[in-house]
């Protein structure tokens, strides 16, 4: 998609690779600091397979990279700017007030708990 002579496609990818539930949440994770799968599945309560496949994702996009020390792999972004990022759409999200989590579209179905879709999320690669 073009739009004023700009290619969107890349936007609409990065957005994308945040639009996923789990995915977010690993990111706002390690928005305050490195963590290995082990943090990760405990902090998300996912299995370390579905956590694993995340990370690969995120790491495919660039948004994240990790180090070994030993046997263990520390993940942590690679981008400060993603932090610039999630505040300025929760800072967005305080200004539109329920607007969007009562969008028709994108919004959350009624009755549906944030717990939910994270869990819903496991079973999406």
């Amino acid at each position: 998609m073009d739009c004023c002579g700009r290619d969107l496609g890349p936007a609409v990818a990065l957005f994308r690779s945040l639009g996923d539930p789990t995915r977010l949440a690993i990111v706002r994770r390690l928005a305050e600091g490195e963590a290995r799968v082990v943090d990760l599945t405990r902090a998300l309560g996912l299995a370390q397979s579905t956590v694993s496949k995340h990370l690969a994702c995120l790491r495919d996009c660039r948004l994240i990279d990790y180090r070994a020390e030993g046997r263990q792999s520390f993940y942590s972004l690679t981008r400060p700017e993603l932090i610039d990022l999630l505040r300025s759409a929760e800072a967005l999200l305080v200004e539109t007030g329920e607007a969007v989590a009562l969008c028709p579209v994108y919004g959350e179905p009624a009755g549906t708990s944030e717990l939910a879709v994270v869990d819903a999320a496991e079973a999406v690669p």
